[in-house]
């Protein structure tokens, strides 16, 4: 049985350019250890991204930059908190991050199906999770969900090409759009959805990071 006396963790996290998004306490359905206090979930700070960017995995050449510098950092990290990490790539099996998000009560289904998130809206993305063998004593709070209070709901009509339908998202269309040449913005900036959701810019997501992700997902 793992023992580790209740600490904070943004420091820590911090420290990597990371921000604690939310945890839960685990379930035993949920198949963690036995020992396993909370689940937290970590994402980007989006003001660290030129931190993050500066890192060995991004100017070796191998591919997945982000994935193995996530792997690295958070498994150095899980080995100091006797903890374990998990990521949301890797798989299978696939761990359920968009479960996980809600589970913390900072996260819901959007209008459009995208996770949004209290504090980083749209442009929300995790990197990782820790099980740790305790609560940490700064863990956020669940949140107010911010769609119930977005009137305008400008996500629904933000797409330059409509590949968000009643019948769910159009990945296809939204590939095709981006290779068609007629949207740099798109490319260069960011989705026009996630950046149209009142609460992206509690991401601090840069332009640099925003074409990282587009180029990773288009690639």
């Amino acid at each position: 049985m793992r023992t580790h006396a209740p600490q904070p963790l943004g420091p820590e996290v911090g420290k990597l350019g990371l921000g604690m998004l939310g945890g839960f306490t685990p379930q035993p359905d949920d198949n963690m250890p036995e020992w396993a206090a909370c689940i937290v979930l970590l994402g980007p700070n989006g003001a660290a991204w030129d931190q993050i960017s500066a890192a060995p995995e991004f100017h070796d050449g191998a591919p997945d930059p982000l994935d193995r510098w996530s792997e690295r950092v958070l498994r150095a990290l899980a080995a100091t908190l006797s903890a374990q990490a998990f990521f949301p790539f890797g798989g299978p099996p696939w761990q359920p991050f968009q479960t996980w998000a809600q589970r913390t009560g900072r996260a819901v289904a959007s209008p459009i199906g995208f996770l949004c998130h209290a504090d980083q809206g749209l442009m929300v993305s995790f990197r990782g999770a820790l099980a740790l063998p305790f609560v940490p004593t700064d863990l956020p709070a669940p949140a107010a969900d911010p769609c119930t209070a977005c009137a305008s709901q400008p996500c629904r009509s933000a797409c330059p090409t409509a590949a968000l339908t009643e019948a769910g998202y159009d990945v296809a269309k939204c590939h095709s759009w981006l290779a068609s040449g007629n949207t740099p913005a798109c490319k260069t900036q960011g989705c026009a959805v996630r950046l149209a959701c009142p609460v992206s810019a509690g991401a601090q997501r840069s332009k640099t990071q925003s074409a990282f992700h587009m180029k990773a997902f288009h690639k």
